[in-house]
Parts: structure tokens; sequence; C-alpha cells
């Protein structure tokens, strides 16, 4: 990518696209094009292929979909499966009709099986069955890979896929029935801290082991591999190391500042046993992780301090 390059971050208000629009703003790029939901709706094919004859839009950022917890994808499984389908097709086949040059597709480590052998390695796709609790969306996720794969293979496109492993930090979702489990845990010890509540409530039993990736080390990530990789294969992007859930609790506790107790309930579903990606990739590739997860807790718990408590208090 150029300086000058045009350059679409789809979802730039998410979690995600905020962080890429950072990242390319912070490293020079000028020409970034963004739009929000009500401007444009993905789910919209003939919206979509308007805004790509309009724009002239050279590279694209995948960064828009429909994503939630372990709640969310209980409740909303035909929105998750849905949602997602349409965004990615809509996206992926319009950057085809309109001659994008490069398309990177942001996935999930959910697309793995939920027993695969740990750290999980890119070729585990599709070797055995997925978790239950999120099926629809992770089989969305692999249709928009092999979308993707296929292009390439049919019509020479340069599209890439990236499977980010659990992200959090600035932007992350707060809302305790939609969001993932370290935004949960920071709100929840945040208001226990404020009620002087005796104990915070964590689902499950505190001991699956989750991989967690800030933010903003994501988007560097993907900055980097639109410039450096091209290829069918999938590419993972983690930290390579993982925490159990109950370990975790207990760091974003002392982050915030929490004296009480916390209690596990174990009639709550944990969801895959363990979920941490393999690296060598993407580290063979020449990029790793920087932000230590002390330091990425410290910063998403002052951002949520900043732009998310006053918004709770008049919910």
């Amino acid at each position: 990518m150029k300086r000058i390059s045009k350059i679409f971050v789809a979802g730039h208000r998410g979690l995600v696209g905020s962080a890429i629009y950072r990242n390319l703003e912070k490293k020079g790029y000028n020409n970034i094009v963004t739009r929000t939901s009500s401007e444009l709706d993905l789910r919209d094919y003939n919206a979509v292929l308007d805004f790509f004859e309009q724009e002239n839009i050279e590279y694209v950022f995948l960064a828009a979909a429909k994503v939630g917890g372990i709640v969310a994808n209980n409740e909303y499984p035909a929105d998750f499966i849905r949602d997602n389908l349409m965004i990615q097709t809509n996206m992926i086949d319009a950057s085809y009709k309109y001659d994008v040059k490069k398309l990177l597709f942001l996935g999930s480590t959910c697309i793995y099986p939920k027993l695969a052998p740990q750290p999980m390695k890119e070729e585990y796709l599709l070797t055995g069955e997925l978790e239950p609790t999120n099926e629809p969306y992770a089989i969305a996720k692999i249709a928009g890979i092999k979308m993707c794969e296929s292009y390439n293979r049919q019509y020479g496109t340069k599209y890439i896929s990236v499977m980010p492993t659990n992200l959090y930090g600035p932007r992350d979702n707060f809302d305790l029935k939609t969001s993932h489990v370290l935004p949960a845990l920071i709100r929840k010890f945040h208001e226990a801290k404020e009620n002087n509540a005796p104990f915070v409530e964590v689902w499950g039993t505190g001991k699956p082991k989750r991989e967690f990736l800030y933010s903003d080390d994501l988007a560097d990530a993907c900055v980097y591999l639109m410039d450096h990789y091209e290829g069918n294969e999938i590419v993972n992007i983690g930290v390579g190391k993982d925490i159990e859930i109950g370990e975790l609790a207990r760091k974003v506790k002392t982050v915030v500042g929490y004296k009480g107790d916390i209690k596990f309930d174990s009639s709550k579903p944990d969801g895959t046993p363990r979920k941490l990606v393999d690296v060598a990739k993407l580290e063979s590739l020449g990029w790793t992780a920087s932000t230590s997860l002390e330091e990425g807790l410290k910063e998403a718990y002052h951002w949520f301090l900043d732009n998310e408590v006053e918004k709770l208090k008049t919910v």
C-alpha cells in the first residue's frame, strides 16, 4: 500500500476496525474511507456495489461483522449466521467486480474444532466438530475464508484471511448480554467496586484457558500482512500463550482495584476447554505481538473509565 492508496476500513467503529484505522493513520496513510452502518448497510448488495463504483477503492480491511460472546451466540444464532454471510459475500464479490487490489478478511479462531490439538495450527481447519455455542458464527467465517480462497483460485484475486485470537481494547463491547469474557469482567469488577459488592460472579468453572491479544497489536499485524503476505493459506494472529479464566479474573480484579471475592458459577457453560493459536507462521513472516496482558488490561480499563462509565449510568 502507498500512503495515498484509497483504503476502505469496513467496520471502523468496532474494536478491530477502529484499531486498524488508528494504525493506518499513525503510519501516514491519508486516504482512508469509512462508512457507518447507517450510511452503508453492508448487508445490502446493491448499496455495496454503488459504494464501490463511486469510491474506486484499492484496498479493503474487512473488519465489519456481527460479533458477541456465548450468551449472544446462544440467543441469536440466526442473526449471526445470516448477517455475517451477507456482509462478507457482498464485500468480497464487490471487491472483485470493482478491481480491488487486495482484501484482508478477518476471521476468528472459533473456526477451529472444539477439541483441536493445542496450540491450534492453521491446517486444523475442518478437521473436527465445532464448538456448539458459536457454530453458526464459525460456519459463516469458514465460508468467508473459502470464498476468499475460491476467488483467488478462479479470478486471480489477492485476498488473504487472518484468524485473530480473543481480542480486547478500546471500543470493546461492554454490554453484559452480548460481550466477550474480558470486557464483561472489566465491567463486572468495576461495578462491584463502585457498589461495594461482596463478590463478583464469573460464569463457568474458571478452568478454561484463553489467549488474549490487544486490539492495537492485531491492527499492526493486519497492516503488516497486507504489505508482506500473499497466499491462500490462512494466518493465525495471537500472542502464543494463554491463561485460565480464573487467573484472568484475578488480574482484572487487581487492575480495577476491587477488594471483594470471586465466585465461579459452574452451572453456566465453559465453552471450549482451551483456545491457543500456533503463531509460528506469523512469526516466520516477521511479526510478533508487543503488548503484555498486564499493560493491555490497564489500557483497556482506562478506556472503559474514560468512555463507558458515564454512558452506563444512563442505561
